[in-house]
Formats: C-alpha cells, structure tokens, sequence
C-alpha cells in the first residue's frame, strides 16, 4: 500500500472519505515576456519547485500541470475529470475516486 503525501494548496478528499491534507505546494516555475500594446504577453514554463526529495513507498499528490511538467515517477493527480467525481450543486469538486498517473 502506497503512502500518500499531498502537495497541492487545499486538502484533497477520496469518495471513501479519506483525507489528505496539504503538506505544501509544488508550484511550476514560470516566466514571462514584456506585454505589448495589446495587454499580451507569453509565458514559459520552467521547473517543478517546491517537492520533497523521492522516498521509497511514498506518492506525491500534486496538480495536473505539475505531473505533466515533471519527470519523476513518484507524482499523482487527483482524477478530477473521472466520471465518479463528485461534485456539488455549484459545480465545485466534492471528491474525487482515486488519482492519476502518467
């Protein structure tokens, strides 16, 4: 059984009832250009920041993008776009059924 440590900013909670508190934030570096004329500028993507180092039987619960942007084989996301997903009367995630690998 994997251990489940939580890098995203709010608490994430399974159908089942577990719980998982933030422990921190892993954040994707960026930087941007100057904005033009029309209020436009471009954004790149950097780095993850903001992880532990990898610990043997332990899966970090981060966002999407955070998985995506990264190399390590340690991270998870919450299968927020999973049909059992549930959400309540204003749209807003309830909790999820499990998570998502790469």
């Amino acid at each position: 059984m994997w251990n489940f440590l939580n890098y995203t900013p709010h608490n994430v909670v399974l159908n089942n009832g577990t719980c998982y508190a933030s422990q921190g934030v892993a954040r994707v570096s960026a930087s941007f250009t100057e904005f033009d004329g029309n209020l436009l500028c471009k954004q790149q993507f950097g780095d993850v920041v903001g992880l532990p180092d990898k610990t043997d039987g332990t899966l970090l619960i981060v966002s999407a993008m955070v998985m995506a942007a990264s190399n390590r084989d340690d991270l998870v996301a919450p299968a927020t776009g999973h049909p059992d997903t549930i959400r309540n009367d204003r749209g807003h995630i309830v909790s999820v059924p499990g998570f998502v690998t790469k």
